[in-house]
């Protein structure tokens, strides 16, 4: 399957970086698809730099962009214990000393307030959630690449606007993942790109029904896209956009429903 440059042009793709070694590489080529690159599992630990290199430089022949999305599982950035603390900074560190060898548009990292176990300590989540993620912040103000802060469990924008504002730095940015809206928030877009509009930087597109985290393509289940793509063009925003689903043929799903619903004729080129 190939692609057409009006949709692929438009957006990155989530691509674990291990897949992007073996299975999805050829995928990626072929279809001249821009990669959000997941540092997952223990990639950090097992893969020497020079392995890193030689993809980033396969990327950078074939004039394909990228952006990163940082490791997040079994990470608490925000945490008391000084041992954790110190073990989710230091893989964290490691991520951010790939955005020299990978120059990405973007690199993308989940604050993760969790509302039913921090929200009796949220001065505590918010003073070592800043200082985790001022201090990763002069390394990508250093590379000059956007650090977008995603909303994941949260049921509102306001521990993500008091991070952002107290940031205050242009490469401190939000990245907006409408799926985690529907599945942990339970509630709308309306209710969060108001009040984040200033720092809108990415918009992570995968779909559900409300129910999960499912990540489906876009489309196959009940977010309003149509709604959100006019309310980015009216705003006159164009932020990155990274398709994220968990499963290829739900890539291709969305690709489909994106061409049929019109979704980037709302983008700025």
């Amino acid at each position: 399957m190939s692609l057409p440059a009006h949709l692929v042009d438009h957006c990155f793709v989530n691509v674990p970086y291990a897949r992007l070694k073996t299975d999805l590489l050829g995928v990626v080529l072929e279809n001249r698809l821009r990669p959000e690159i997941g540092l997952v599992n223990n990639v950090l630990y097992d893969e020497p730099v020079s392995e890193f290199t030689k993809i980033a430089k396969l990327l950078q022949k074939e004039g394909l962009a990228c952006t990163l999305h940082a490791p997040f599982q079994d990470l608490i950035p925000s945490a008391q214990d000084p041992e954790i603390l110190k073990a989710s900074r230091h893989k964290l560190q490691k991520a951010f000393a790939l955005l020299e060898i990978f120059e990405p548009l973007a690199i993308v990292c989940h604050p993760n307030f969790e509302p039913d176990k921090h929200a009796s300590k949220e001065e505590q989540w918010f003073s070592q959630s800043y200082e985790t993620w001022h201090e990763l912040l002069q390394i990508a103000e250093g590379c000059k690449v956007p650090m977008m802060l995603e909303n994941t469990y949260e049921k509102s924008p306001d521990q993500l606007r008091r991070l952002l504002q107290a940031l205050d730095s242009p490469y401190a940015r939000f990245c907006f993942d409408v799926g985690h809206v529907l599945a942990f928030a339970k509630n709308t877009w309306q209710d969060w790109l108001p009040a984040l509009e200033p720092w809108l930087g990415q918009v992570h597109l995968h779909d559900n029904d409300g129910a999960s985290d499912a990540h489906l393509g876009v489309g196959e289940g009940t977010f309003k896209f149509e709604e959100l793509f006019k309310y980015l063009q009216k705003q006159q925003l164009s932020p990155i956009i990274t398709l994220e689903p968990h499963r290829e043929e739900e890539l291709w799903r969305g690709f489909a429903n994106i061409d049929r619903m019109g979704l980037f004729d709302y983008c700025a080129k």
